[in-house]
C-alpha cells in the first residue's frame, strides 16, 4: 500500500501546508488527487473553467462567487498550495489545536470563516457590504422565488439590523457581530475531509 510519508513527498511543501491549514497528511493526499483530477491538462494549476466542471458549483446560485474566491485579484490560475489554503476555510474548527498555543490563526477559525463569507458579499472588495451588493447576492441566491419588492425588504431589514454605525453598509465587524449566535463551524464545514 505504501507509506503515507512517501506518498506525501509528491506534494510540494506538505509539512508547511499541514501546519498552516490543519489538514492531515491523508487529507492533503485526497486533496492532491482531487486537484489533479480537476487539472485535466496536467498544467499544475487550475483556471476558473476547471472549477465550473464541478456539478455542485454549477448548480449553486453563487457558484461564480465561490469560484472567484479561489483567485486573488488579477490572478486567473490557482496552484495546489493556494487551492488547499482556500479549502481549509471549510475544515471543521480544531478547538484543541488553538488551545495549545498555536501562534497562527487557522483558516478554519471562526473569524477566518466569517472573513471568507464576507468576501462573497463584498463584491467590490471595499470592506463594506452595500445595499446593492446585498441585493445582487440575494437575487442570485433567491432568483425568481421572491419578488423584487421582497428582496428590497430583506436587504433593507438586514442593513438596518446589522449596520451599527448607520453608514448604510455592513462592515466586517458588523457582519461578524450580526452572526455571533450562528454556528458558523457547522454551516461552513465540509464533512468529506474527515
Amino acid at each position: 500500500m505504501g507509506s503515507s510519508s512517501s506518498s506525501r513527498n509528491k506534494i510540494p511543501n506538505a509539512q508547511e501546508l499541514m501546519h498552516q491549514t490543519g489538514f492531515s497528511s491523508a487529507h492533503l493526499l485526497r486533496l492532491h488527487d482531487r486537484f489533479e483530477s480537476l487539472d485535466r491538462d496536467n498544467r499544475g494549476y487550475l483556471s476558473p473553467d476547471d472549477f465550473e466542471a464541478l456539478g455542485g458549483l454549477a448548480m449553486n446560485p453563487i457558484g461564480g462567487r465561490i469560484i472567484e474566491a479561489f483567485f486573488s485579484s488579477g490572478q486567473d490560475t490557482v496552484d495546489f498550495s493556494s487551492f488547499v489554503r482556500i479549502l481549509a476555510h471549510f475544515r471543521p474548527t480544531d478547538r484543541n489545536r488553538n488551545k495549545e498555543g498555536t501562534q497562527q490563526e487557522l483558516p478554519s477559525s471562526r473569524t477566518r470563516k466569517l472573513k471568507f463569507a464576507f468576501q462573497l458579499y463584498d463584491l467590490d472588495r471595499d470592506g463594506k457590504i452595500s445595499r446593492e451588493e446585498l441585493l445582487q447576492v440575494l437575487r442570485a441566491m433567491l432568483g425568481l422565488q421572491v419578488t423584487e419588492e421582497q428582496l428590497q425588504s430583506i436587504a433593507e431589514r438586514a442593513i438596518q439590523e446589522a449596520d451599527l454605525d448607520k453608514d448604510d453598509a455592513i462592515s466586517f465587524d458588523e457582519f461578524k457581530k450580526s452572526l455571533e449566535k450562528m454556528d458558523i463551524d457547522t454551516k461552513m464545514s465540509v464533512s468529506f475531509l474527515k
